[in-house]
């Protein structure tokens, strides 16, 4: 099992007090691994809360997925362990290149059917998260942001599923060349232009407003 796709944990949590600098915030990237299988709807996933529904919730980031493998980097950049639901995933996969993943690109995990609807944008929260109030930017220098999903299909899923690709879109334009140009060389931005018909709403106005 370890060699093939799967998921390492489920995480949720619900919104808390976490502190920025000299303010306090209400949050819910502070995660616990559920001991068994959990209930994925349109939104979210049961017994998971999102403060900030603007930046963090709603259909097209209805759950955040990242890779065991770009934790394990982490580790060694961070020299210390990190444990599942540390970047305020809920979902933590193995042997899934989630920054290869294309947009629009499904999963079947469990009975759900998950949708890549685009890449994670760090904030303060993450910072804070972290440690560390520079981490927001080390985050985008590394290129390994995560995917958020939207839900095509409700479902349950636990650790131990088999992660299965279902569709991959014809395009080229993955999560990480979506980061890649949207965080860091706008002048880009054509490359995108042939998975616009797979972007959701919210992506592709964040993506193309300022252009």
């Amino acid at each position: 099992m370890e060699h093939l796709p799967h998921l390492v944990a489920v995480n949720v949590g619900r919104s808390a007090p976490l502190a920025i600098g000299d303010h306090v915030v209400r949050s819910g990237i502070v995660k616990g691994a559920a001991p068994g299988p959990v209930a994925v709807g349109s939104t979210g996933l049961a017994g998971d809360e999102q403060a900030d529904r603007v930046n963090h919730g709603g259909p097209y980031k209805a759950a955040y997925a990242y890779a065991r493998e770009d934790a394990a980097w982490w580790e060694q950049q961070l020299d210390r362990p990190l444990e599942a639901g540390a970047f305020g995933e809920n979902l933590t996969l193995a042997g899934v290149d989630i920054t290869g993943a294309r947009i629009g690109e499904r999963w079947r995990i469990g009975s759900a059917e998950l949708e890549v609807s685009g890449p994670r944008v760090p904030c303060s929260k993450l910072g804070a998260r972290m440690g560390d109030a520079r981490f927001p930017k080390r985050f985008v220098l590394a290129g390994r942001p995560g995917a958020y999903l939207a839900v095509v299909t409700p479902g349950t899923v636990q650790a131990g599923d088999p992660v299965a690709v279902v569709h991959r879109p014809a395009h080229d334009v993955t999560v990480g060349l979506v980061f890649e140009i949207a965080l860091r060389d706008r002048a880009r931005l054509a490359e995108l232009d042939p998975a616009r018909a797979d972007m959701n709403p919210e992506l592709l106005d964040w993506l193309y407003r300022a252009a």
